[in-house]
């Protein structure tokens, strides 16, 4: 990408924006961007250093009918290109496709080994790149900033249990759950704990399940909490430690 000159000077459109009405209007406006800047300023230091995301799920090729054939692509998108670029095709990088008569599963990160391998050593810094729009070769750096995906796909990726009684990510153990007397399944009715507490919602007992809610919503785990209960055994509301947790940052 750094070998065109549009696209190089493209990639630190970034650092040169100003925000000027305090909204988020781009991924550099987020946290977790501000965090990464933050945490290793000698990567946020530099604009060149490109931020990615993983985007991952599964389809039929052949027919929305049956299901004898999966594929799932694994694409890596740029985040340092404008709003109007960075989410076009030719700048997506189709770093894996995975294919046959199963779905990967759980199993995922048997085919991620390769492309995690790949931003260990983007993370370290690959020296002699040119950059056609200031003329110079530096040492590019990339790190992976979050996925896109679906909550099915968000499980296999993280390792977190997506059905059952602790199905949510966020309360954990605590997950408000039901089973349903005559359709035997799951529901989760303690999604009102995150309106404002004067929401009219929190009032109401026919339309939900029969009670108030005048809870507030959990705190999430931060990556160290959620590591420390993988390696403790908590097969609850983790099933596998991801292979993500392999990544330095």
């Amino acid at each position: 990408m750094f070998q065109s000159h549009e696209t190089a000077k493209s990639l630190t459109w970034h650092a040169a924006r100003k925000s000027i009405d305090g909204q988020m209007s781009h991924p550099a406006d987020s946290p977790s961007w501000k965090l990464l800047d933050d945490k290793w300023p000698e990567f946020g230091n530099e604009p060149r250093n490109l931020r990615l995301a993983l985007s991952s799920d599964g389809f039929n090729p052949h027919s929305s009918l049956r299901s004898r054939y999966s594929c799932w692509p694994v694409i890596l998108v740029t985040y340092n290109l404008p709003p109007w670029l960075c989410m076009k095709r030719k700048f997506m990088m189709l770093t894996l496709l995975i294919s046959g008569p199963k779905q990967p599963g759980n199993d995922i990160d048997v085919y991620l080994e390769p492309l995690i391998d790949d931003l260990k050593s983007l993370w370290v810094g690959i020296r002699g790149v040119y950059d056609a729009h200031n003329g110079e070769y530096f040492t590019l750096r990339a790190a992976l900033m979050w996925t896109i995906n679906d909550f099915p796909a968000y499980g296999n990726l993280s390792g977190c249990v997506v059905k059952g009684y602790k199905a949510c990510p966020i309360c954990g153990d605590d997950t408000p759950s039901h089973r349903l007397k005559n359709g035997h399944k799951i529901c989760y009715i303690g999604h009102r704990k995150w309106l404002p507490i004067n929401h009219p919602y929190r009032r109401q007992r026919a339309v939900f399940n029969g009670k108030p809610e005048y809870g507030i919503p959990p705190e999430p785990l931060t990556g160290e909490e959620v590591l420390h209960m993988v390696e403790n055994g908590d097969r609850v509301c983790w099933k596998k430690k991801s292979i993500f947790f392999d990544l330095e940052y």
